[in-house]
């Protein structure tokens, strides 16, 4: 399904990718796979990447901040212009999800690689989407909806009963979000989630829904054709979070038997197959405790943790894409999709767990990563380069496959042991930590785990002769203390090649 396919009827020989760090590397490997041209757009402060080392083409592009340089959508098109670039890949965040800059490449006559804006304009608003996903009779949770009758809005959500999870209609990122477990409260939390909402967002309309107590994250992989063919690729376990954000990612899902993987994969795929969906994009859902299932949004793009379905089905979904967007179909079915063994992503963030997963900063003085069989390492960042503090903290992915779970864990502390990155505080130690407790070895988590188990992230206090001899050495190492370890005495110098 992977296999190297016939460019040479394509519309497009080029493809100009719109992002930065690792995607950027990810999805330049298969474009130039294929012996297309790969182009990136890349700020100032990205200049010595390996994105842009890897580019056939790279072009500078400008703004106010480095971000700003990314959402600038008119620019990144006249940079595709000026390459003669037929297709855009958005990669994920900035302008992937963005109906505007879909419907101004698209009318630049170049290709988008992802679904259509109106597919992005529906699954966006989280109303909009959580509405067609009802009436097209698949799985929602409970809730109350604002836009229906603001007069009624709390009268209706006092109905769904407690506990109760208010949202932002234009939400995202968990900002506005609140939980009411006493209805006593209900009016007093709507009006600080309005506030929130219109701060955050610029739109203070709610909904509220049913509140799953310790719910799994649960999302399905999907592919369209936009001609009628879709097909799910499995499901991926994302409970582990912090702050609303996933750090490690796993499938299959060990909270799954057989026969919910089928219900919850079939479930995704026709979502997708309702809107006749295009390209690759991600239906998620909130799961219970009791095996129940609701649908939460879809993200119309290639997701962070695309590798480890990569990895056990053998399907390059960033190839897919290119397929697609070339206008091709699936050119397979359901049946054909097979999984083997299991895979584990780990997000290695720049940043410091015991003190609240505070971003860190620094140059990357030496960089080592893992290496060895069913270990694979996407990462954005090189040797001699710095973090900063300019964009997400996510620095690399690293991914593990084994042959079952307990294997692919055992690889995952092997690799995580093995990462060399100096210059930097990151997150490895953590994880290492997180992946050695009980529930997790279990399979036995959910979105508050972390939040339930705040010692995974305090760091252990090292003995004190240890400490002490960490210290020294350190010190030690450093210039001036050098210097005055390897200096001559005057008196010894004066003597020059004096010998008696």
């Amino acid at each position: 399904m992977s296999a190297v396919p016939d460019t040479s009827q394509w519309p497009f020989k080029s493809v100009l990718v719109a992002n930065r760090g690792e995607i950027a590397v990810r999805v330049l490997r298969t474009v130039q796979q294929l012996g297309l041209k790969g182009i990136v757009v890349y700020h100032a402060a990205d200049r010595g990447t390996a994105a842009v080392k890897m580019a056939d083409e790279a072009i500078e592009i400008t703004g106010a901040t480095p971000v700003a340089s990314y959402l600038d959508g008119a620019q990144i098109i006249a940079a595709a212009k000026a390459s003669g670039a037929g297709a855009i890949h958005p990669g994920y965040g900035f302008l992937s999800e963005n109906k505007g800059f879909c419907q101004a490449v698209e009318a630049a006559g170049i290709r988008f690689i992802g679904p259509t804006p109106e597919q992005i304009d529906l699954m966006g608003d989280k109303v909009r989407a959580r509405n067609f996903v009802e009436k097209a009779g698949f799985p929602v949770a409970p809730s109350a909806i604002e836009d229906d009758d603001p007069k009624t809005f709390v009268e209706r959500s006092r109905k769904v009963g407690a506990p109760l999870l208010i949202k932002p209609s234009a939400g995202g990122g968990g900002k506005g979000m609140r939980i009411v477990r006493d209805l006593a409260l209900l009016e007093q939390e709507i009006e600080r989630g309005r506030s929130e909402g219109q701060r955050y967002f610029g739109d203070g309309r709610l909904y509220c829904e049913r509140y799953i107590e310790n719910p799994r994250h649960i999302e399905v992989q999907v592919l369209g054709d936009g001609q009628g063919g879709v097909v799910h690729v499995f499901e991926r376990e994302c409970s582990v979070q912090r702050r609303f954000q996933k750090i490690v990612e796993e499938t299959p899902s060990p909270a799954l038997s057989p026969e919910l993987r089928e219900k919850i994969c079939e479930t995704a795929a026709g979502i997708a197959r309702s809107i006749g969906y295009r390209n690759a994009g991600t239906v998620e859902f909130i799961f219970g405790q009791q095996g129940e299932f609701y649908f939460l949004e879809m993200n119309t793009r290639l997701q962070v943790e695309h590798p480890v379905t990569e990895q056990i089905t053998g399907i390059d979904l960033v190839l897919q894409q290119l397929r697609v967007a070339a206008g091709e179909k699936l050119g397979f079915g359901q049946g054909d999709v097979k999984s083997k063994g299991h895979s584990i992503e780990f997000r290695i963030y720049a940043e410091d767990a015991a003190r609240g997963y505070t971003p860190t900063t620094g140059p990357v003085l030496v960089l080592h990563p893992p290496q060895g069989e069913g270990v694979r390492w996407d990462s954005g960042i090189l040797q001699g380069g710095e973090v900063t503090s300019a964009f997400d903290p996510m620095i690399a992915k690293l991914i593990v496959t084994g042959s079952d779970r307990a294997d692919a864990i055992a690889k995952g502390d092997a690799a995580l042991r093995d990462t060399v990155l100096l210059g930097c505080k990151t997150n490895t130690a953590f994880l290492r930590r997180l992946i050695a407790h009980p529930a997790f070895v279990s399979g036995d988590v959910h979105t508050g785990f972390l939040d339930a188990n705040p010692q995974i992230a305090a760091e252990p206090e090292l003995p004190g002769g240890t400490l002490q001899a960490l210290l020294a050495a350190s010190a030690l190492s450093t210039r001036p203390m050098r210097d005055i370890a390897d200096a001559v005495p005057d008196m010894h110098a004066a003597m020059g090649g004096w010998r008696n």
